[in-house]
């Protein structure tokens, strides 16, 4: 069985968030509670989290909000040319996951079908995974102390159906299936968009042997992966780690070695003077 995920392509994304809708009502998760304050004359919880980005209502990724659809505004300098450009975001289901390799009690694990899941039940709420995603994807909760995240709705696709944010987009920007299928798909797509002109159309995260062993949830982007906030070149932190690590152990080789060259010198130096 080969591996599922999904091929988002932006340039069809309307922005409409029924994603969003989808994958709160399917997972049963709750409002975040500090988009949310309890209004003491009216008697009920209003909204307070206002980004001021468009109609962007929730920010980025929580605990409780596994997908975030992103609303960035393009405007020319004399405000004559506008363009919307819509990012439906979530977990990207890393061949090389972070998370899972930071995990200090294998909460966080990969499935037969390659997506990663987070074991509530073994979950110690370290945070390390966190750290560890160079996405921002995983969230701690303060409610239950331990780290959230998308699990490709685990429950749906191994009872054969696709995710419940696939199966509500109207206009097929989201799609699940088999990877190698839909890296096909999203070349194919790549290469339509091309040929009308979009010469900053490009894929993230579809290549199987590029940054992080490829994505399984990956992207047809219609700018630069910084300008949805994405990372150009995403790395692991303990990839940083273990070369700092390194060169720290080399540097304090050298130095000692210089030390022991610059004792004996000295020595020397006495010696000959005496």
């Amino acid at each position: 069985m080969g591996a599922k995920g999904m091929f988002v392509d932006t340039s069809i994304c309307t922005g409409c968030k029924a994603c969003q809708v989808a994958c709160k009502q399917w997972n049963g998760l709750p409002e975040e509670p500090a988009h949310f304050k309890f209004d003491e004359k009216r008697g009920y919880k209003v909204a307070v989290n206002f980004t001021g980005d468009s109609y962007d209502n929730t920010g980025k990724l929580s605990a409780t909000d596994w997908r975030h659809v992103m609303f960035i505004e393009q405007f020319s300098a004399d405000r004559t040319q506008a363009r919307w450009l819509f990012m439906s975001d979530s977990c990207k289901h890393c061949n090389q996951a972070g998370c899972m390799e930071a995990c200090p009690v294998t909460a966080i694990t990969r499935t037969d079908m390659g997506n990663i899941v987070v074991n509530q039940s073994k979950c110690i709420g370290c945070r390390y995974c966190i750290a560890a995603c160079p996405f921002g994807v995983i969230s701690y909760s303060e409610v239950t102390k331990t780290v959230w995240k998308c699990t490709l709705c685990d429950d749906r696709i191994h009872s054969g159906l696709g995710t419940a944010c696939a199966k509500a987009c109207p206009t097929g920007s989201i799609e699940f299936g088999e990877v190698d299928d839909l890296r096909k798909k999203a070349k194919a797509r790549l290469d339509a968009l091309k040929g009308q002109g979009n010469a900053a159309a490009n894929l993230y995260g579809a290549d199987p042997s590029g940054d992080l062993d490829g994505l399984n949830v990956f992207y047809l982007l219609m700018d630069k992966p910084s300008v949805y906030r994405q990372p150009e070149k995403p790395v692991l932190p303990q990839t940083r780690l273990a070369a700092a690590s390194g060169f720290a152990v080399l540097a304090a080789a050298v130095t000692g070695l210089a030390a022991l060259v610059n004792f004996r010198s000295r020595g020397k130096t006495k010696e000959v003077a005496s």
